[in-house]
């Protein structure tokens, strides 16, 4: 499967593909509101702000399958991420990003990206894959890994 033939619901419930974003560079991130990895939201507002005009489009994909730690629905999770963090980059509908029921994209990320010691599985919220204009999966980085530190990939791939 290509990457852009993947379908995907956007947090108001539209589905459309990724073909949306082809010729684009993707930070997709599963995130959470509830996270020791939540402040992130600010730090990745910030990378789609400066590199927007570059071709940058953060993706942020709801997950609940770690600590119940996004229990809201998803005008829940809209609000909390407008009125807290002012997100404007795209946010989707809930998804699994493991077992039985993994969305296709994550699927599809994974197997392209694999994480330490060569596990495919997402360790925690907010992992973050950089995708390249041509839809390749450039790099995953880990939850520990902030929107800050990622800074410098954005730059020396979008300048």
């Amino acid at each position: 499967m290509d990457l852009y033939d993947i379908e995907i619901t956007t947090i108001d419930g539209t589905v459309q593909t990724m073909d949306r974003y082809r010729g684009q560079t993707l930070l997709i991130v599963n995130v959470a509101s509830r996270c020791g990895f939540t402040s992130q939201y600010k730090g990745l507002q910030e990378l789609f702000d400066t590199y927007r005009d570059k071709g940058l489009v953060v993706l942020g994909f709801p997950c609940n399958q770690f600590g119940h730690q996004e229990p809201g629905d998803e005008p829940e999770i809209k609000a909390f991420c407008s009125l807290t963090y002012t997100v404007t980059f795209p946010l989707f509908a809930k998804i699994e990003v493991n077992g039985e029921h993994t969305h296709p994209l994550y699927r599809y990320l994974k197997s392209a990206k694999k994480g330490l010691l060569g596990t495919e599985a997402i360790k925690w919220n907010f992992t973050k894959f950089l995708v390249g204009p041509d839809g390749t999966v450039l790099k995953r980085y880990a939850p520990t890994d902030t929107p800050a530190g990622i800074a410098a990939d954005l730059a020396a791939l979008l300048n």
